[in-house]
């Protein structure tokens, strides 16, 4: 077994894997998707010595006034714009700092180091916002949204081991918004 770790959007076709793992929406039409794992949501962040000497933002446009850190995509080559909702009104909001990185550990230390704000998985910070070493913000702009997948070519014909994999990492439980999973 090879696992190649990136935070790229791999073609696993032509770089000949047998499969991916991605968020729901980021599943192309054509692959076969198994959910596994719960939703996800995103959690702005900072150290609470950064809010000391800066107001928390109330709204994702207050951002603009912040020293935000970014998040550099692999595969798009941009800075991710951070994305938001509330009321079904949608946002993205491209921000500015003056750090970026393209792994969510540094960008994780370096908001529990004050340097900025930052917009990481809740899972990756829960600790650190249990803990106090982050507050959280703008947490009613950052709703579930659905979790990581196996994905996998439609065409392929699945080995028994293959298909023994899937069943075994198959999301069997209840995602954040209630919805009760057997696998999708």
């Amino acid at each position: 077994m090879e696992i190649d770790v990136n935070y790229g959007l791999t073609d696993i076709v032509a770089d000949r894997f047998d499969a991916g793992v991605r968020v729901g929406e980021q599943v192309a039409k054509d692959m076969i998707a198994v959910r596994i794992g719960p939703d996800l949501r995103m959690a702005i962040v900072a150290a609470p010595s950064y809010f000391a000497m800066r107001p928390e933002p109330k709204s994702p446009q207050d951002l603009v006034n912040h020293n935000c850190i970014n998040f550099r995509q692999p595969s798009a080559g941009g800075l991710y714009a951070w994305e938001f909702e509330k009321r079904g009104r949608e946002l993205r909001v491209r921000v500015d700092g003056q750090l970026a990185f393209n792994g969510a550990y540094q960008i994780c230390n370096a908001a529990r180091g004050g340097f900025g704000v930052a917009c990481l998985l809740e899972d990756v910070v829960q600790a650190d916002i249990a803990e106090g070493r982050l507050t959280r913000v703008l947490a009613d702009w950052c709703p579930p949204f659905s979790g990581y997948h196996l994905y996998y070519p439609s065409r392929r014909q699945l080995s028994p081991a293959f298909a023994l994999l899937v069943d075994a990492l198959r999301f069997k439980g209840t995602s954040r918004s209630g919805v009760t999973f057997a696998g999708s």
